[in-house]
């Protein structure tokens, strides 16, 4: 079969939409929205945090691509090195906040319960997401997409778009690769927020546990990109 430009180009979108789901799964977004996700109670809600978070980071591609694209610019190594820096900042401040938020619970107190002759005790906690929130838009999301969206392994994905002949094409690349994106970390989003959904008033110890390794995951690792962006370059 012939290669035909239609063809070429329909190759170069699907291309970028795999890589827009595969960029989903890197490690920092992946702490970055787990710790949004960890105070939420239901899947739709978690679910709808990788969506926004995927919206901000399309955001950022497509104003940093246009400018790509028109202007001919470049990002440099020491640009790139300090945006990916103040994302580990920001991943610093979310596990920190995460952390937070897990030991300043509102409430916690012992529940018994009766079965027959036998009598249980729960620990339960009040926290995290309030009663009806879920519907709420969740502009951190979608902000912190955005910082996500200028840095890193967004840089590699625009070195793709300089070698797109068409401007149009380049812009709708972007377009696509955010789709894949959006996609990709609603997915990742639902599957984080699985065990937490289930272990939510059932066993809050294991809760608790899953939501002190998602403080603990963002602060490490926003730590470790600080270091290697600042004190090891």
């Amino acid at each position: 079969m012939e290669l035909t430009p239609e063809l070429s180009t329909i190759s170069v979108l699907l291309i970028g939409f795999v890589l827009g789901l595969q960029h989903a799964v890197e490690a920092d977004h992946l702490a970055a929205v787990s710790t949004i996700v960890s105070e939420k109670k239901s899947l739709w809600s978690a679910s709808i945090v990788g969506g926004l978070w995927g919206l901000g980071h399309t955001i950022s591609l497509f104003v940093v691509g246009a400018v790509v694209i028109f202007l001919k610019l470049q990002i440099s190594e020491t640009v790139e090195a300090r945006l990916e820096a103040i994302v580990g900042g920001m991943l610093i401040l979310l596990g920190l906040n995460a952390l937070r938020k897990l030991v300043t619970a509102k409430e916690v107190h012992l529940h018994t319960h009766e079965h027959g002759e036998h009598e249980h005790v729960h620990i339960h906690t009040h926290g995290g997401e309030p009663e009806g929130s879920h519907h709420r838009f969740s502009p951190r999301s979608v902000l912190i997409g955005m910082v996500h969206g200028l840095a890193g392994s967004a840089a590699l994905m625009l070195l793709v778009v300089p070698t797109i002949s068409s401007p149009t094409v380049a812009l709708l690349y972007i377009a696509i690769f955010g789709i894949g994106s959006i996609g990709g970390m609603m997915a990742m989003s639902f599957f984080i927020g699985l065990p937490l959904y289930f272990t939510a008033g059932r066993f809050n110890f294991l809760n608790m546990g899953i939501r002190l390794c998602a403080g603990v995951f963002s602060l490490g690792l926003g730590m470790f990109i600080v270091y290697e962006k600042l004190f090891q370059a």
